[in-house]
């Protein structure tokens, strides 16, 4: 994407799908040995990004503070990054992981020890986000953004009064039959279905598992779609009524001319956490600079103008200070503390495991 770029509405994924790279101007990996080679005299920190996820500016004001310049590529799926750099990194000096993918490629060795020396802008992270289960002492990662997934709808196509505060009304009822959009993420469709049974998101059994399956092949007929993270486009086409979204694209649509039309809701089984993570994969050409920048997107000003800008709530307490109380008491952005005590990370549990849940969701898709 050029640098500074933003589609506001467009989730951090949907954006390849929907344009593809040509027509947005994104720098892909297929140039990066010549903008990062080694002895150029240009300083370059070759980024590697989910879509729409960045301040209109960050790129330029970190030129312009620090010197290098940043060639920002895209991804649209965890699956998409760890597969381009399975085989080798191509040229990557900063990613952008969820948390099972920071311990599935730690693991694999896919990811560079961090030299937090030379990221003192670490202090600023709030005190539970210094440490994590998927990263202990956060040896391969700083966190960039928490989410969670909720339910989004149009509120004038409720019943009156109504909010659907559980996830029956996506997985299990055929109240808003071919009204219905779910996300297509195998593992997070799964563990939310698991959730939603009185299961952990973890740990799931085999025979919940199969029970999970069942479940998604009959509620499939009122299903219009298994959406790709663009949701809430779908919602504001007017498409479905009723979809599995994250926070902070939902509340980007709310904010949005019109927003007034639509709602968020966690439900009361409780969701799935993630968090978003800036890594340096190993092989990174230019580590210092790769350091620097994941050092300057934890600065309290920087910071605040890509959370204006993405509107996912901020792991950073230095950021979280510096905004206003329309985001700080935002519901959408920062869910109720009784859903959220319910609410967990989903752990890596093995390839075996990863390749499970893809199996049933190519089941329950080709059903």
């Amino acid at each position: 994407m050029a640098k500074g770029k933003y589609i506001r509405g467009a989730s951090r994924r949907s954006l390849l799908q929907q344009f593809g790279a040509a027509a947005i101007g994104i720098s892909f990996a297929g140039g990066l040995a010549a903008c990062g080679r080694q002895g150029g005299s240009e300083r370059v920190v070759n980024f590697y990004n989910w879509d729409t996820y960045i301040g209109p500016t960050t790129l330029d004001d970190f030129q312009a503070a620090v010197g290098p310049r940043v060639e920002m590529s895209l991804f649209a799926t965890n699956d998409e990054l760890f597969a381009r750099l399975r085989a080798g990194n191509p040229g990557f000096d900063v990613i952008v992981p969820s948390n099972e993918f920071v311990t599935r490629m730690s693991q694999a060795q896919m990811l560079m020890e961090l030299d937090h020396s030379k990221i003192p802008n670490m202090a600023n992270l709030l005190p539970e986000f210094q440490d994590a289960a998927f990263d202990p002492g956060r040896r391969y990662s700083m966190p960039y953004t928490w989410l969670v997934l909720g339910i989004a709808y149009r509120k004038d196509r409720m019943p009156a009064g109504f909010v659907p505060n559980s996830w029956r009304y996506l997985f299990d009822s055929p109240q808003f039959s071919q009204r219905i959009a779910l996300l297509s993420e195998s593992a997070d469709l799964i563990r939310l279905a698991a959730k939603y049974k009185g299961h952990s998101v973890n740990g799931i059994p085999d025979a919940m598992l199969t029970e999970i399956e069942q479940m998604f092949i009959r509620q499939k007929p009122h299903v219009k779609a298994f959406h790709e993270d663009d949701g809430q486009d779908l919602l504001a086409a007017g498409e479905v009524d009723i979809v599995l979204e994250y926070n902070g694209d939902i509340a980007q649509l709310m904010a949005a001319p019109g927003g007034e039309a639509y709602d968020f809701v966690v439900p009361t089984e409780g969701t799935l956490i993630n968090s978003d993570c800036l890594c340096i994969p190993t092989g990174a050409p230019h580590v210092d600079d790769a350091h620097a920048f994941i050092n300057y997107l934890l600065d309290a000003e920087a910071g605040k103008k890509i959370t204006e800008e993405i509107q996912y709530p901020t792991p950073n307490a230095a950021v979280a200070q510096l905004m206003g109380e329309a985001y700080q008491n935002n519901r959408v952005i920062f869910p109720p503390a009784d859903v959220m005590a319910i609410s967990e990370y989903g752990a890596f549990e093995g390839d075996e495991k990863a390749r499970q849940y893809e199996e049933i969701f190519t089941r329950i898709s080709a059903a």
